[in-house]
């Protein structure tokens, strides 16, 4: 899989993120090497990203992301029609500001350790509820032909345990083919069994085709989960790699 460097503007597009949205305590999983959490901090936002790449040798991410953009401007240049130029202009647009991104990454996760977890899908690190928002792309449904449905399943669970509020999960295409991710109404029917309900919304934001798309998921009234047992590692699920704000006791 990919080690991508979506910008912070991009989420806002992606996610149709509001002021409103970044106010609260916000979750990007899995994280790659985004420059959402760093631009988030600028802000003031109250944001944390977690993905496996986050533990030994997390300072090489950065750099990672750098030569797969340079690899990847070649390739856009060739098929520039096979994608949508309405988000990004052209090809060399879209490779500043991926490669802005890596950088701000690479500075942000030596600056700030602590806001970046490693951890994976289908088990994070997290207490139950511990975000307000939970925001998750380009891996649920995008690599549906490669994870198979138990982990999708298993998958959206662990992110809606950890949310109590929302969950958005962009996109809703395999990115190995123009069309929607099979399993996707099932998956759907699944949640809503625990009182998950989701609803499918149009974003001003697309790369491939199709990509207009993302999937909110509401919280906050869910019923109990199936108990899965504690993840991988002496830890546990319940370990706490951050000092959350929203645990602390009143003053």
């Amino acid at each position: 899989m990919f080690v991508s460097a979506r910008s912070f503007e991009e989420y806002r597009a992606m996610f149709a993120l509001s002021d409103r949205d970044l106010s609260v305590r916000v979750l990007d999983c899995p994280g790659g090497a985004a420059g959402f959490v760093a631009a988030a901090g600028e802000r003031g936002v109250d944001a944390v990203a977690v993905d496996p790449q986050y533990g030994p040798g997390r300072e090489r991410l950065g750099a990672m992301a750098l030569r797969e953009n340079e690899h990847k401007h070649a390739h856009l240049v060739e098929h520039a029609r096979d994608y949508v130029w309405t988000w990004f202009e052209d090809p060399g647009q879209y490779t500043r500001l991926r490669s802005e991104s890596a950088r701000a990454f690479a500075r942000d996760i030596a600056a700030r350790p602590e806001r970046y977890v490693e951890g994976s899908l289908p088990h994070l690190p997290f207490p139950d509820r511990s975000f307000d928002l939970v925001l998750s792309s380009h891996l649920l449904f995008s690599y549906g032909e490669r994870l198979d449905e138990d982990f999708h399943r298993n998958a959206l669970l662990e992110l809606v345990r950890v949310s109590r509020g929302q969950v958005r999960l962009y996109p809703l295409f395999l990115h190995t083919g123009f069309r929607r991710y099979p399993a996707l109404e099932a998956m759907r029917e699944m949640l809503a069994g625990y009182g998950v309900s989701s609803r499918v919304e149009r974003v001003d934001y697309a790369f491939a085709p199709g990509d207009e798309e993302m999937l909110v998921l509401e919280c906050a009234e869910r019923r109990p989960l199936p108990e899965r047992g504690p993840a991988p590692g002496p830890a546990g699920r319940n370990h706490d790699p951050v000092r959350w704000r929203h645990l602390d006791p009143e003053p």
